[in-house]
């Protein structure tokens, strides 16, 4: 049977997602969609819907990323936020790439290429490190040196500064260190030179308040569907966990965090595997490598074209997937192209069967995994075909 494995995006879905998010967060100037990873998973088929519904740049980690999207729009601006080699300068600035300048030495090397009026302005954005350790400039003094050169030459077009932060902001100390360290970073700088100042992400997009001097912020988890989970204070449980969160706040000096937030979003991927055969196992009988699942009574086994090769965790031997408004569990180990599924007889050969998504939630079996929802979309194969749906009935 051909394997017709299918990732189903919801567009209609992610457009409401978007509106939903510029609605409620309307304090910005750029609005940086992340689509690294394929999207988080949902292909760039979704760049379209992205763009009509308000979103005004684009993010992707590599080159190849920034080919792929320029292919669904001409236009649209695009941020490739890992270093591009220093040879591939010309292409970014054929194809209106915006670079990142994240250290010293890279900078130094940018200003050494030759120069060639016809070229265009480089647009650049400068990436700081202020506690995550990962990629950026995190000495002031360099920094100043590559912000006078870079406001001074004509081939480079200073559009952006931003950080990335590593928590969430929620009710953490590292968030505040990490502001102090960019406005410290920063302090000699004009930033309102600068057109774009992004440091919000997702996460802290919905537990802090806008940051005055920012410009821009970049969405990803959040545009897929995937937000912050807030437990209210509710119940002596919740007025005991309210009282230690305040004693924190108190004792760490931590700025003022929402603890609540009433953004309405939804995940818009779906994972289906058609069932490809099945099979009458009986009360006893083991399924699957090592016998790892044995039958308690007489049932139905569905074999399914989908395995840890097309990017399911291990852990989904655990999980259910979902026919019909039903859910069936899958049995034994999770093979390297197939999965077992013990169904009944409602399941035909031929029926899709969802995996990820829709009534398997992205967020259960990421705890179940022991990942995160961006893992586990990001993980499921490029090959895979992904069918973008505007009208939900269309998907029934």
């Amino acid at each position: 049977m051909h394997n017709k494995n299918v990732v189903e995006i919801n567009l209609n879905t992610l457009a409401s997602n978007v509106t939903n998010l510029l609605k409620k967060y309307d304090q910005y100037d750029y609005y940086i969609g992340v689509i690294k990873g394929n999207a988080y998973g949902h292909g760039f088929g979704i760049v379209p819907t992205l763009i009509e519904n308000g979103i005004n740049y684009l993010a992707v980690s590599s080159l190849e990323e920034a080919h792929a999207v320029r292919e669904m729009d001409q236009s649209v601006s695009i941020l490739i936020m890992e270093p591009v080699l220093i040879d591939e300068i010309d292409v970014c600035l054929a194809h209106h790439f915006t670079i990142t300048v994240s250290n010293f030495e890279y900078f130094e090397k940018l200003t050494e290429r030759p120069v060639r009026e016809e070229d265009g302005r480089l647009k650049i954005h400068l990436k700081l490190d202020t506690g995550l350790n990962r990629l950026g400039i995190d000495d002031q003094s360099k920094l100043e040196v590559v912000y006078q050169e870079l406001m001074k030459r004509e081939d480079f077009y200073l559009e952006g500064i931003f950080t990335h932060f590593a928590t969430t902001g929620a009710c953490d100390p590292l968030f505040d260190r990490q502001v102090a360290a960019f406005l410290k970073l920063t302090e000699n700088l004009d930033l309102s030179q600068v057109p774009i100042v992004h440091l919000g992400r997702s996460a802290t997009l919905e537990t802090r308040a806008k940051l005055a001097f920012a410009t821009g912020v970049r969405m990803g988890a959040i545009m897929y569907g995937i937000n912050q989970t807030f437990r209210p204070y509710v119940g002596l449980k919740g007025f005991l966990r309210k009282m230690r969160d305040d004693r924190r706040k108190k004792k760490l000096n931590i700025s003022d965090t929402y603890s609540s937030n009433d953004l309405e979003v939804a995940t818009a991927f779906t994972l289906k595997t058609p069932v490809m055969e099945i099979n009458r196992v009986y009360a006893g009988e083991a399924v699957g490598y090592g016998g790892t699942f044995v039958a308690e009574k007489d049932t139905y086994i569905a074999v399914c074209p989908i395995g840890y090769a097309d990017g399911l965790h291990l852990g989904l031997r655990h999980s259910q997937v979902a026919f019909n408004g039903r859910r069936f569990p899958i049995v034994g180990i999770v093979n390297m192209c197939m999965i077992t599924v013990e169904v009944d007889a409602s399941v035909n050969v031929g029926d899709l069967l969802t995996v990820l998504g829709d009534e398997v939630s992205l967020k259960k079996v990421a705890q179940l995994t022991n990942t995160t929802p961006y893992v586990g979309m990001t993980q499921v194969n490029k090959d895979i075909r992904r069918v973008y749906i505007e009208d939900v009935e269309e998907m029934n």
